[in-house]
């Protein structure tokens, strides 16, 4: 709720323009407004000036006072009171479907795939205060991380918690990552139905075949955006593991099925983007950002408060005591 202060019509105070000329104009004509006797001397006339005469155009600069606040009136000031009721219409439910092989671990996004994913995947979920959503982990197999929910603290600690682990066998299955979204969001009753599916390689896992998940995802009306994520050419990935138990680092060509990902995207009326930086990341998820939008009833109501009522009764005020000046103290001299 705010209150703002404004003028109904401003362009009157245009008027106030009027004020200067008038004034100039009464002490030009000042001396005309009492009568004149030519004399030849005023010897015998010599007295000290009454100070009532001295004070006599003060009477004008109480109308034009007037006329001032009568001006600002008409201008109408007002201030205006405003709330605002916000309602969802229709929502959108989202599935994150996110890779977490090995390869994720790649460097080529800094500080590595995985973490520059979080990163821009956690603003996105907080942009989205008006949906559910939902993770999804899958490499060699796939699982839910979080079924879909309102509350975006849940959501946003379990994207935190992710990382690379053995527990989930080796591998990339993105048929079975689709499916373990779709199965999330098919009994849904929301307007809208998206996943969002990343991944960094080519599928080598799984026993479900990703075009028959694109073909599920079609049946529930759900559309896939899908994300290719990694630089074109060599990226400094895992080769191996340490004595340590820490990976070791090497380049290795980066494989990644776009083919595979334009047609899930195509057959589900989504879009393909590859993400190739940081930057490029967070922009795909701007647009993706933009193309889902939620619809939001917004009621706006406005409570007005005239200021314009005691300006009024200021002007006629003025006005009265002018002409109670003029007609009593100042009567023998105006």
């Amino acid at each position: 709720m705010g209150s703002n202060f404004e003028f109904v019509n401003p362009q009157l105070f245009w008027l106030l323009i009027l004020l200067p000329m008038l004034g100039l104009w009464y002490f030009w004509k000042r001396n005309q407004q009492t009568a004149t006797l030519s004399i030849s001397s005023l010897e015998g006339f010599k007295t000290s000036k009454n100070w009532l005469a001295k004070i006599r155009p003060a009477l004008f600069v109480l109308r034009l006072l007037a006329l001032a606040f009568i001006i600002v009136a008409m201008a109408r000031p007002r201030t205006v009171d405003e709330s605002t009721r916000v309602k969802t219409t229709s929502g959108i439910d989202i599935v994150i479907a996110i890779d977490v092989s090995a390869s994720m671990l790649a460097r080529d996004l800094k500080p590595n795939r995985l973490e520059a994913l979080k990163n821009v995947a956690s603003r996105f979920i907080q942009e989205r205060p008006n949906d559910r959503l939902a993770l999804v982990e899958y490499a060699g197999e796939s699982y839910t991380k979080t079924p879909l929910t309102s509350d975006k603290n849940i959501v946003l600690a379990s994207l935190k918690s992710i990382k690379y682990n053995t527990v989930i066998e080796g591998g990339t299955a993105i048929g079975m990552g689709l499916a373990t979204s779709v199965n999330r969001l098919k009994e849904s009753r929301a307007k809208g139905k998206v996943i969002i599916l990343l991944t960094d390689g080519v599928n080598n896992s799984g026993f479900i075949d990703p075009k028959i998940a694109s073909e599920l995802a079609v049946e529930f009306g759900i559309k896939v955006y899908t994300i290719g994520l990694g630089s074109n050419g060599m990226a400094l990935s895992p080769i191996g593991v340490k004595p340590n138990g820490q990976f070791q680092y090497g380049n290795m060509q980066v494989e990644i099925d776009e083919e595979l990902l334009k047609q899930i995207a195509k057959t589900t009326g989504g879009k393909y983007f590859r993400a190739t930086s940081n930057s490029k990341l967070e922009q795909i998820y701007e647009e993706i950002n933009k193309l889902e939008k939620t619809e939001i009833e917004e009621t706006k109501y406005k409570s007005y408060n005239e200021l314009f009522r005691p300006l009024i009764l200021v002007a006629f005020g003025l006005l009265l005591f002018e002409l109670l000046l003029r007609y009593t103290v100042f009567r023998s001299f105006v």
